[in-house]
This record gives structure tokens, C-alpha cells and sequence, in this order.
């Protein structure tokens, strides 16, 4: 398992995307502690949560800590599942940062997955 320092440079929610995307892509598990340490508001907030359920979803991944305001996270993925999936994720720009996690371990997928936006969810 790979271990992750999630107050890292800017310590913002980019390393964390970053370690969701790369884990689901590869099937590699991680463990991430200190996020988002050093801002006003740490841990994470309710876009980074989407993102962590919405790769855990598609990954059918195991995860510890996956609660609002959690400065650790524990994400083991097993594989990446095709479908229809839909996350709540409130506004346009969290819904951007959502699919940016998701979208490489898509493009890996056994079959297509759809995608749309409506209501302020996104569905793929």
C-alpha cells in the first residue's frame, strides 16, 4: 500500500484526485493522512467526499475514512466496473473535478459508460 503526505505542497484536494485516479487505473491501494491540513477549512469537504464514493463506486474499492471532515483516507480499489453510475455533486465546478478522478479508470473500462448532467447531478 502505498502512503501518501496529503498536506504535500499546496496540500490542497488535487493530490487526493490525483491518488483516486491513478489507484483505480492501476489497482494500486493507498492510505493518505494530513488532508488538507493546512487550509482554513481541513479534511475533506463535500466535493473531495463525491469524488472518493464515486471512485469507490466504479472501483468497487474498500475505503476507511470516507466521511466529511476525515484527515485520513484508506481507498483499496478491486476493479473498474462500466455502467451507469450517478453522484449528487452540486455545482458544475465539482462536477468537473468529480469526472477528472473518474475519467482515466473509464477509459480503461471492459464496456462504455454514459454520461449526462441534469439537476445539478451528474450521471455517468
Amino acid at each position: 500500500m502505498i502512503s501518501i503526505d496529503g498536506s504535500f505542497g499546496e496540500g490542497g484536494g488535487q493530490i487526493l484526485r490525483t491518488a483516486l485516479s491513478l489507484s483505480l487505473a492501476t489497482g494500486t491501494p493507498f492510505r493518505t493522512d494530513n488532508i488538507r491540513v493546512g487550509r482554513k477549512n481541513p479534511g475533506l469537504l463535500r466535493q473531495h467526499l463525491t469524488a472518493v464514493l464515486a471512485a469507490a463506486e466504479i472501483g468497487a474499492a474498500e475505503t476507511e475514512g470516507a466521511t466529511l471532515g476525515s484527515l485520513s483516507l484508506m481507498f483499496a480499489p478491486k476493479s473498474v466496473r462500466a455502467g451507469e453510475y450517478r453522484f449528487a455533486v452540486g455545482t458544475a465546478g465539482s462536477g468537473t473535478l468529480v469526472f477528472q478522478t473518474i475519467l482515466p479508470a473509464l477509459l480503461r473500462a471492459p464496456a462504455p459508460t454514459k454520461g449526462r448532467r441534469k439537476n445539478n447531478c451528474a450521471e455517468y
